[in-house]
């Protein structure tokens, strides 16, 4: 049986120009777009993973939901 997996998305910019992206694990379905640039925002100002990255996180580029669909297989290689 397929495995679905959905996850929040959220990429910033750095100070220091790079990307960094953040994915959330099962986001709520009924999200809306204010409440995640809400949450970016808070992300932002209270420089949280900042020592993650190496440098300041500056501003909010974008953000998605993502599905990914996986399916297993039970191969027997002789």
């Amino acid at each position: 049986m397929p495995k679905k997996e959905t996850k929040l998305l959220m990429t910033f910019s750095g100070t220091a120009g790079k990307k960094f992206s953040i994915a959330v694990p099962d986001p709520k379905e009924d999200l809306t777009e204010a409440q995640i640039k809400e949450s970016m925002e808070f992300i932002i100002s209270k420089n949280i993973f900042a020592p993650s990255f190496g440098e300041d996180l500056q501003s909010a580029l974008e953000a998605k939901v993502v599905q990914t669909r996986t399916t297993d297989y039970d191969l027997i290689v002789s």
